[in-house]
């Protein structure tokens, strides 16, 4: 087994106790991991004047892979996100979302299997806004009409929708080439082409495109994203590996995390050409930070995903293994899985559950 260095940036409220956990984790599954720790959201302002430093920015420059706990946006700084920096800044224009049952859990379904692919780079979050009355605004309120491409209301805030073919060819491929390690039959693109024919038009037929290249290797679908997320509650398992542009994508993988249990289960990765990012994607809950009361799970499994893009499948196999004896035993379980499940039973401390799963390794 190799050794890695991996930057480790624990974030805010619970974060560094879900990071501490995670890294008992990692030792128990045998992997040779040494932390450079970095730092990163709303503490860092006083000390550094933003949330996320250049150093941090660099230790995860130096090391190519990266793990974090969640990060609180600082509001009224001017500093949208931490986590949308991240990923400009490192070029991470794929955001990788698991969505695998954990018996014990308390999800809605028994079988959920399922990898959202989601472009990271663009669409509507993108960042190109125009505020309601701004001289701006009112020019390209101006500019529409003018070239007839309909009529806005003047008190209008205006989000502008960048769909390319590079960023939906770079992802839908990303997609294909996922499908094709993991042995996966399928990948469906799901888009509103029927309205926007312009942008998320280009994203279908780049995605046709691209799914010409593997015909007879991986199997293409297309759905339109309303009807995805209606078949998707109905039928998940007709599904397998779905590719999104970005707002689709982030809205349905918390959709698809919801039916798994939710988010505290819920993996994540940011992954770009260089650099990955793996991460939970829950929020920092600052209302129980230093309690012990936080379920880590999440970036646990976000480890687990770590240790595969670091070729480390073998400990990756037993955490997830080790993870899935602990909820299915049902002794030590958190408060939010308490509350999920209806189990009338003590919730386990963060710290209870993670010696359980260290137990487990052994």
């Amino acid at each position: 087994m190799s050794k890695h260095t991996v930057t480790l940036i624990p974030g805010d409220g619970i974060g560094v106790e879900t990071s501490a956990a995670m890294q008992r984790v990692v030792a128990a599954s045998g992997a040779d991991i040494e932390w450079e720790i970095a730092e990163a959201g709303a503490k860092m302002i006083e000390e550094c004047g933003t949330p996320l430093p250049e150093s941090t920015i660099e230790a995860v420059k130096r090391n190519k892979v990266a793990i974090k706990g969640p990060i609180t946006t600082p509001v009224g700084t001017g500093f949208r996100s931490v986590n949308v920096a991240l990923r400009k800044t490192l070029d991470l224009y794929v955001c990788l979302r698991p969505v695998l049952s954990i018996p014990g859990a308390g999800g809605r379904y028994e079988d959920l299997d399922l990898v959202i692919v989601r472009e990271n780079s663009e669409d509507l979050y993108a960042g190109i806004e125009f505020e309601e009355g701004s001289a701006a605004a009112e020019r390209l309120i101006a500019f529409c009409e003018d070239e007839g491409a309909g009529a806005i209301r003047p008190d209008s805030g205006i989000s502008i929708k960048p769909i390319s073919i590079t960023a939906t060819r770079n992802i839908v491929r990303y997609a294909f080439e996922y499908a094709l390690a993991q042995g996966r039959r399928k990948v469906t693109a799901a888009h509103k082409a029927n309205i926007m024919k312009y942008s998320d038009g280009l994203f279908l037929r780049v995605a046709r495109e691209v799914a010409a290249e593997y015909e007879g290797r991986v199997a293409f679908d297309e759905r339109i994203i309303d009807a995805f997320c209606m078949n998707l509650v109905m039928d998940p398992s007709q599904f397998d590996v779905v590719v999104f542009p970005n707002l689709y994508g982030d809205i349905a993988s918390d959709l698809a995390a919801g039916m798994a249990g939710g988010l505290g289960i819920a993996p994540g990765a940011n992954i770009g050409k260089e650099y990955a990012v793996f991460e939970a994607v829950h929020g920092s809950a600052p209302d129980i930070a230093g309690q012990d009361k936080a379920n880590p799970t999440a970036e646990i499994l976000s480890a687990a995903m770590m240790l595969d893009h670091l070729g480390e499948r073998e400990a990756a196999d037993r955490i997830r293994a080790a993870v899935r004896s602990v909820y299915a035993a049902g002794e030590h379980l958190t408060g939010d899985i308490r509350r999920a499940t209806g189990v009338d039973a003590p919730a386990a401390s963060c710290t209870e559950f993670t010696e359980a799963l260290v137990r487990a390794l052994a």
